[in-house]
């Protein structure tokens, strides 16, 4: 058990823990907490469930997965990713539905980290994940439309159409003070930060924007008009469970899970970049897992890891898990001591921070760039994002997934037929002839979503060693667009480590979509070459040169 379940704070403390490290991760924490309010409340609100769910649930899951979670750096705590399934969940289910599932997801991700599927949660396709977030900040858009405006519409139907002819519908009740405010607060989210970069722009948007609605008195609608007082207490709430019908709630428990395990387990990922650090998966999970079965008891929501919360943690100097510590602490005592006026703020405010939360999800970028790759991959991008916005995320995954792998197993097909062309040969009998400086990985089969993370992570440590790195890729009959997008962040990295990158025997269908993808444009067009001779021939040279 010691070896699947090791918490990072454990490690921490073990090593050594130097005052100037605690000051920094106060500093952070305080910073994170202050990120976090604004957050919690707009993504339970838009949830369909009371802004103190969220306060709650940043609070608890936020303090569990710093202490028993396995990274350094990581925040927990409501996401906008959740805020399609938790709706849709509250609107089938009810509230205890919620609270259910939400404990059986935690029950599935504390199994997933004991049945070691960490490291499988990392091989879900880049076009799939691209798909489901970017369809997750249409939805939520959407969903944030009729505050922006201050509609008055009493029935919001659930669906994403019918909600969109229901805003045009009653277009003539646009609230022009609703408005101006939504604007004002995506201005101040967005440009506070070339003023300010120490206190986060929702932040300061909230403030500034409810002072000015109490002070000019105007006629918007408000947390209080909606959902009443804010309760200053965390109070303990266990569901009342129906044994016969818990088989309904696994499907959502199950896409929970599968969300929840991703969104973290990527952002440990991202900020292992970020601090040069490694994450432990299977820790993680069940981290994640006991945050998700403890968190409802106490009225919380579903919850992971932050990617964007968990980047301003490492800007702001956080490098344990005590900064996620204070982070709870942080929030706990502004619920205790100003939640009487938190419920002042007006909904087209939260409206507005939703909107740039909604804007930074949708990888725009990402989608673009595989619409312009391999038909497989558009395929899976389009489908998954077509069914999270009209139809439901849970179908969007299970589909997605299954499609992947039926594709995968196509492509494999179409790859065994062809004849094999050795477009790379040995010239050295062997690479120990090679001079010092230089390293070599040879990459064997495709270079797709199940291998990527394994191939990129050998590439890294290799490059990291060497001055001219060479990767050999005559055997790669095919690269995926998570393969690609893997590719890029290693040899950007390899390039912040002054390391040249050497491809060599690339066959022309894989140069193919390095070329569609722009990838070359971060090689030097001379570091891509026919051969394995000519490639440590320019490895020499460039050697001769440093």
């Amino acid at each position: 058990m010691g070896h699947l379940f090791n918490p990072k704070l454990v490690s921490v403390l073990k090593q050594g823990y130097s005052k100037h490290q605690f000051s920094k991760d106060v500093f952070a924490g305080i910073i994170v907490g202050i990120v976090a309010l604004p957050l919690a409340i707009a993504f339970a609100v838009a949830s369909g469930v009371s802004p103190e769910k969220g306060l709650v649930t940043a609070i608890i899951a936020g303090l569990i997965i710093s202490v028993l979670g396995g990274s350094r750096v990581q925040i927990g705590g409501p996401t906008g990713a959740f805020i399609v399934i938790v709706f849709g969940i509250v609107q089938t289910y009810g509230l205890d539905g919620l609270m259910i599932s939400t404990m059986l997801a935690g029950v599935f991700l504390i199994a997933f980290g004991l049945l070691r599927l960490g490291s499988l949660l990392k091989f879900i396709p880049h076009p799939l994940v691209v798909g489901f977030t970017s369809g997750i900040a249409l939805v939520i858009f959407t969903t944030q439309i009729k505050d922006a405006l201050g509609l008055e519409i009493a029935n919001l139907p659930a669906d994403f159409i019918p909600k969109w002819g229901s805003y045009f519908s009653e277009i003539n009740s646009i609230n022009p003070y609703a408005v101006g405010i939504s604007l004002a607060t995506i201005l101040i989210t967005i440009f506070s930060g070339k003023v300010t970069k120490k206190i986060p722009g929702s932040f300061i948007a909230i403030i500034v924007i409810t002072a000015l609605v109490q002070l000019l008195k105007l006629p918007v609608t408000t947390i209080e008009t909606v959902f009443g007082e804010i309760p200053k207490t965390i109070q303990v709430d266990f569901p009342g469970i129906e044994w016969s019908n818990l088989a309904n709630y696994i499907a959502p428990a199950l896409t929970i899970a599968l969300l929840g395990g991703i969104e973290s387990l990527l952002s440990a990922v991202v900020s292992d970049g970020m601090i040069g650090g490694n994450h432990r998966s299977n820790t993680e999970l069940i981290a994640q897992g006991v945050a998700n079965v403890v968190t409802p008891i106490f009225g919380g929501i579903p919850a992971t890891g932050a990617i964007a919360r968990t980047a301003t943690n490492v800007k702001n100097g956080g490098r344990t898990p005590v900064a996620g510590v204070i982070h709870a602490i942080t929030l706990l005592l502004i619920m205790l001591f100003f939640g009487q006026w938190a419920k002042l703020i007006p909904m087209s405010c939260l409206a507005g921070i939703l909107i740039v939360v909604a804007y930074n999800m949708s990888e725009w970028r990402s989608f673009v760039s595989i619409l312009k790759g391999s038909g497989f991959d558009i395929l899976i991008l389009l489908v998954t994002f077509f069914l999270t916005v009209l139809v439901d995320l849970t179908y969007a995954i299970q589909i997605g997934i299954a499609l992947s792998a039926l594709l995968f197993m196509k492509r494999m097909a179409d790859v065994s037929h062809q004849t094999e062309l050795e477009v790379d040969s040995d010239v050295l009998e062997n690479y120990n002839d090679l001079p010092e400086g230089v390293g070599i990985y040879e990459i064997s089969g495709p270079f797709f979503f199940a291998s990527a993370k394994q191939y990129c992570s050998t590439l890294k440590s290799i490059g990291q060693k060497s001055k001219v790195l060479i990767i050999r890729m005559r055997h790669v009959p095919f690269i995926d667009s998570t393969g690609l997008h893997n590719l890029e962040a290693v040899i950007e990295d390899l390039h912040h480590s002054k390391t040249t990158v050497i491809l060599s025997g690339v066959r022309p269908e894989v140069l193919k979509e390095l070329e569609k993808n722009k990838l070359v444009d971060l090689l030097d067009p001379n570091m891509i070459l026919p051969s394995f001779d000519l490639a440590v021939q320019k490895a020499k040279e460039r050697l001769s040169k440093i």
